[in-house]
């Protein structure tokens, strides 16, 4: 079973690829809708959190964690890779290496919560690997809540995603990393005012293509997962809101 860590219910983006990807692996979900959202929340508290999501699904009988939220991600992924006895997968770093891969020449923007912008996180990854990259980020706090209100394709939406995307477009930055699992369904609107030249990294969809290909290129992981094509989604708080937003 494949258990995906959420701050809420942004990591379905993630959950919906991976069972498009591999739709036999049976699925359990835990989004922290009771204490999101975590993009303003501390280094320690995001760990505390992400150890007991992370025990609620092993308890369930994932065999793999995904972590689908930046914010635990950027907090937590290491510390979880190193105490947890199942595999663990982020997806900041494979977000970095393929901007890397497709940046033409290196600038790299990243929008995300405040958690994930001021860990520096991104910049750092990308900056290990090619020092002479230059990356530029935005925190886009308004985004999060536009979208889980179901605000997509409105005006006043389309205006704040310009408005955040300035500071990177006067920096000509080539390459841009949508820092949050939400962000995957702005990324029309996204891509439109940050310029068609300009190539989109969603790291969500990277994320899904990163576990999917450790499964199928490990048959003894393969085996330990049980595959009946169930998924089962838990939430910590739930309100008819919550239950509309995530239909």
């Amino acid at each position: 079973m494949i258990g995906i860590l959420d701050s809420g219910i942004g990591g379905l983006v993630v959950a919906r690829a991976l069972t498009e990807m591999l739709p036999a692996c049976d699925i359990v979900y835990f989004g922290d809708t009771a204490r999101a959202p975590y993009g303003n929340k501390s280094p320690e508290t995001l760990t505390d959190y992400a150890f007991e999501g992370a025990a609620f699904l092993l308890q369930k009988g994932a065999k793999i964690i995904v972590i689908s939220s930046h914010s635990l991600a950027a907090a937590a992924a290491e510390s979880l890779a190193e105490k947890l006895a199942v595999p663990v997968f982020e997806g900041i770093t494979p977000a970095a290496e393929r901007a890397l891969n497709i940046s033409r020449k290196l600038g790299i923007g990243v929008i995300g919560a405040r958690t994930v912008i001021t860990s520096r996180i991104y910049e750092k990854k990308i900056k290990a690997i090619t020092p002479e990259a230059r990356v530029y980020s935005a925190a886009c706090p308004l985004l999060v809540p536009l979208i889980e209100e179901g605000v997509l394709d409105k005006p006043e939406t389309n205006k704040i995603v310009k408005k955040y995307l300035i500071p990177l477009k006067v920096r000509q930055t080539d390459t841009l990393i949508l820092g949050c699992a939400h962000y995957s369904l702005l990324k029309k609107s996204i891509q439109q005012k940050i310029g068609m030249r300009v190539k989109v990294v969603d790291a969500s969809m990277l994320l899904a293509e990163h576990v999917r290909h450790f499964i199928e290129s490990r048959p003894e992981t393969g085996a330990l997962l049980s595959q009946t094509g169930t998924s089962s989604f838990f939430v910590s708080d739930m309100t008819e809101h919550i239950q509309k937003t995530a239909q």
